[in-house]
Formats: C-alpha cells, structure tokens, sequence
C-alpha cells in the first residue's frame, strides 16, 4: 500500500482520519463509483503504486510476447496446457474443492466427448477458451449467471443443489461469506434486487473506458467477492472473470497464473478484501486495487522467469542433439527435438498422435523411432490408453558428461 489505509489510520490516529478521508475523496483523480460499500459511497484513488503496478505490468507483458514469438509452436501450446491445468487445480484449492493434475488433464484429453455431467469439465472448457479469440459477453448481470451457468451449474447440481441459483438471476436468499477457518467475514448483498443493481453497476465500471483496463479489473473482482451472487462458485467464477479480461488486454498466458500467485499471497489476498470491507475504511477500494495489481504484477514476473529459463534450456539440449544415441539420421534429431519440448513445456509428455502429426509419420514409423531411443533416456507415462513421451534430461546431463 503507498499509503496507510484508513482503516489502520482510524486506530492510529483518529484525529487526523476524517481530514484524509476528505483529502482521497475529493481529489481530482480519485475515480467515484455509483456504488455504496455499506453506507460509504466507493471511490478508488489513482495512486503513484497503481500507475507504478501498470507500467511494470505491461513492461514484462512485452518481454513475455518477445519469447512467446521466439518459442517452437508445439513448445508453447503444451506450456499453455500445463499452466491451464495447474490453473485449474489451484483455483479449485483455494475454495476447498479438490481435484488433481491427472482428473484435469484427462478431461482436457477428452474434451471432444462433451461430458458435462463430469465434474469441472465446464470449468475447464471455459479456461479453455482462454486461449481462444471468442468473444464471452460481460455486459448485463444475465452474462454474468450465463457463465456461472457454464462452469458449475452441472457440477453443484450433482454435488449440492439447493445450493444452485433460486432466484431470477442470481439467489434470492440471504448468504455468508466464511474465511477458510470458518469465521464470518462478511455478509453477501441481499435481497436479490439489490445483487442485480450493483451488478449492473459494476459491470457498467468494468466496461467504461475512461479507466486503465487493468485498474478496472481490479476494482470489479473485488465488487464481485462483495456482491456474492451466488451461494456457491463465487470466488472461481471471480477469478475466472479476471482470467478473461486479462487474457484479453495482456499475453494470453497470464489467464493461466493468476490463481497460482493468489494461492501464494492468500493472507494477503483474504486481508485486502477484509479491509475494503470494513466501516471504517470507508469505501476507498484503492488498497483491494494495489493488492490486485501486486499481484498481476508478481504473476507476470513469474510468467517471464519460468519462460526465459526453459526458453535457454531448450537452446541448450537442442545444441546436444547431434551427440545423442543415432542422431545422426534427420528424423531421429527431430523427434529428439520434440521430446526435448515435452521434458521443458508440457505437464507430462508429447503424445504418440502428436508425434506422427508433428513428424507426418505414421504410427509405425514413430514407434521404431521411439524404440530407437536408449530406454533410460525415455520417459513414458501412461492415461488411460493413451502414451506420453518426454526425453529424461537428467540422464541426458549424464550420458554426456
């Protein structure tokens, strides 16, 4: 925070509060939202740490774009993949739901079949079309219920249904928000019109131009987690909201790690809207913007350093191709290439298909190659019926030492 929140100056110096609540409400580049938090009108300041965050942000953002455009096609799709299903797993985690990498990925492998009576498969074909240049409507709070509808609408049917919506768009009934250790931290907005107005109201701020995308973004999560539209799906349905608009704005890549570095600063996460919440912080929402941000910002640092060091990695094992067991035949140093790929990018492997589609062989012809490779430089792993192939790089390191 670049400044002592009002809620910490209250308690600290009460004499001097109610002049620098004065002094950020009506500062000229103080951004006022028709919104009420509790009985104090919203507002957010364009402080000197926002602008900071934002520069920093779309700084490492073109650093990311620099590499992703350097990286081999296949290199960067399984990265995607990977990050997409720790994405998936993590936002999961945060609100207690447990799911694994391998119940993920096997979803993601199957996708074709169109199951949505399984559990997250919504979740994961919404995260999917991250990725993608479709266009998801947020305009109304109907666009809204239509992506909770979605991502969960099958799985809390078949775990929990009475808590699905039971109102006209989003509950009719009143609900509490708990922290992980059980502790009501803050009450919903209740009745159902009131949800549906401020709904609107958010959605209007989220959609108004005037304002850097990215602050707005930050002010519409945490009015989300405010609202509380729904009695359950709230926070992955926020988060993935988030994923969208900054998959849309910044590299695409950045939908897949936000969840990832809130998991990391969750105490941090949970306090910041306890704070924007509290009576005494009086509707400033600059300290829930700056935490968000901070948070972006982190996830793209994070998204660079683990892209720059594959992306040399890779550059390394490829220069060691031609000193591996039968490279000297071309086809042998492409699949090695590949294999490569798939031990740095990919969750657990480059499968057979992929390799006769990459290659333009046949499944034989993959296959003796495959064979042509010493086993203990072979990583195989096994879903369902399905093989995945990855070069062990640390018997590569050995076997040229």
């Amino acid at each position: 925070m670049s400044k002592k929140t009002l809620y910490k100056l209250f308690y600290a110096d009460p004499s001097a509060f109610h002049a620098e609540y004065d002094k950020r409400f009506q500062d000229e580049d103080t951004i006022h939202l028709d919104i009420k938090i509790g009985e104090h009108s919203a507002f957010v300041c364009q402080s000197a740490e926002i602008f900071r965050l934002i520069i920093s942000i779309e700084r490492t953002n073109n650093k990311i774009s620099q590499i992703c455009n350097r990286l081999p096609g296949i290199a960067l799709s399984q990265f995607q993949q990977r990050c997409l299903i720790d994405e998936i797993v993590l936002t999961n985690n945060i609100e207690g739901v447990h799911s694994t990498r391998k119940e993920i990925s096997e979803i993601l492998q199957d996708l074709s079949k169109n199951n949505k009576r399984e559990r997250f498969v919504g979740l994961v074909n919404k995260y999917v079309l991250l990725m993608k240049s479709e266009n998801l409507p947020l305009q109304t709070p109907e666009d809204v219920r239509k992506i909770y509808d979605d991502i969960f609408y099958e799985e809390i049917k078949a775990t929990d249904p009475d808590d699905l919506p039971d109102g006209k768009i989003f509950r009719k009934n009143d609900v509490g928000v708990y922290s992980p250790t059980d502790k009501k931290i803050h009450d919903g907005l209740y009745p159902e019109s009131k949800i549906i107005s401020v709904m609107k109201k958010s959605l209007d701020f989220l959609n108004d131009n005037h304002c850097d995308i990215l602050l707005r973004v930050a002010v519409f999560h945490y009015l989300f987690g405010y609202i509380h539209p729904f009695y359950d799906g709230n926070g992955r349905t926020s988060r993935f909201i988030s994923s969208y608009i900054l998959s849309q704005n910044l590299n695409k890549l950045i939908g897949y790690r936000i969840s990832f570095t809130i998991k990391e600063h969750i105490n941090k996460y949970y306090k910041a809207f306890e704070i924007c919440n509290h009576y005494n912080n009086r509707g400033d929402l600059t300290p829930f913007a700056e935490m968000f941000l901070g948070i972006v910002d982190i996830s793209m640092h994070q998204l660079y350093q683990a892209l720059s060091e594959r992306s040399e990695k890779l550059m390394h094992y490829i220069d060691l191709i031609t000193q591996l067991p039968n490279a000297e035949n071309e086809s042998m140093c492409r699949i090695y290439d590949y294999l490569i790929q798939a031990a740095l990018f990919s969750n657990m492997g480059i499968s057979q298909k992929e390799l006769e589609c990459e290659m333009r062989m046949t499944y034989n012809t993959v296959r003796s190659r495959l064979k042509r490779i010493p086993e203990e430089l072979l990583i195989t792993n096994k879903q369902g019926n399905r093989s995945f192939y990855l070069l062990n790089l640390k018997a590569v390191d050995e076997s040229l030492k």
